[in-house]
């Protein structure tokens, strides 16, 4: 990860992913819908009917983690070596491995949503949320610990990452209490743009400036430009969010008027939330009734 290629990638997958929850968001915003259990619009039902409930998003990060372990693996002349064969024992390649940590955290968390959300009967929010949450307490730990030997321009571009990762944390710890909250979802899904966002730019910043130029430790206007850079990135990621919602919305009122009334939803199973289905249809059996 202590490449161009190693903050860029890790960044690009999770812009995709914030921009994939942003229209998630966006459409449950819109129907007034329920953010784990969104409906759906009517499919035929065939052959490829079961490739509509993929669960895409694990599948992302599922297929993203095992790309980066194998590139972070691949990078190294060795291979990935926990110890030398020398004496004294001394443990080799220590960011390296916590690279390897974080990329399996990745798998083993789009593992437990495809599973969750296509193999189990039904569908346990409860274990996907714990999973995510766990990944980025573990996160978090890696990079406290991943700065200690850095300085200036660099410790400046992690400090900024390091405050956006532990205000994702907090977010989804409360969402383990407090689930399918429009608020809290739109904050989780603003922080995953901007520390995507921010990823790109921070393999930019330490390998690919555009001045050509690295950053001077010792340069106070080049660490305090980094703080600059980074509220600009903040700005345009809610710019982002916005213009998402509102094409969201375009696009949903123009071509696709009839999903809140024909949209099909999976039987909830720990969650209370009444979703628009469900009132159709008790509204509908009233009336019958009178």
């Amino acid at each position: 990860m202590g490449t161009f290629i190693g903050h860029a990638y890790p960044g690009l997958f999770l812009l995709s992913y914030g921009l994939y929850q942003a229209v998630v968001v966006s459409k449950a915003v819109i129907f007034s819908d329920s953010f784990l259990y969104p409906s759906s619009p009517p499919r035929n039902k065939g052959r490829w009917a079961r490739l509509w409930k993929i669960s895409y998003g694990g599948l992302l990060k599922t297929l993203a983690g095992s790309g980066l372990l194998v590139y972070e693996i691949s990078c190294m002349k060795r291979g990935l070596i926990l110890m030398n064969r020398e004496l004294p024992l001394r443990v080799m390649y220590a960011k390296e491995w916590q690279h390897v940590t974080m990329y399996i955290l990745l798998t083993l968390n789009g593992c437990v949503e495809v599973v969750s959300k296509n193999l189990l009967p039904q569908h346990c929010v409860p274990l996907e949320e714990g999973t995510l949450v766990l990944t980025f307490y573990v996160l978090l730990l890696l990079l406290v610990s991943h700065v200690q030997d850095s300085a200036g321009v660099e410790l400046q571009v992690h400090s900024v990452l390091i405050l956006v990762v532990l205000l994702l944390m907090l977010v989804l710890t409360v969402q383990l209490w407090v689930p399918d909250t429009f608020q809290l979802s739109v904050i989780e899904t603003f922080l995953f743009q901007i520390m995507g966002f921010w990823l790109v730019q921070a393999g930019f910043i330490l390998y690919k400036p555009g001045t050509g130029y690295p950053g001077q430790d010792d340069d106070l206007i080049d660490i305090m430009f980094v703080t600059t850079f980074f509220c600009w990135h903040v700005m345009i990621d809610a710019l982002c969010l916005l213009g998402i919602y509102g094409v969201s919305s375009s696009w949903h009122c123009c071509y696709l008027p009839s999903w809140k009334l024909t949209g099909s939803r999976e039987a909830p199973c720990y969650t209370t939330t009444v979703g628009p289905l469900y009132k159709l249809l008790r509204e509908g059996d009233q009336s019958e009734s009178d």
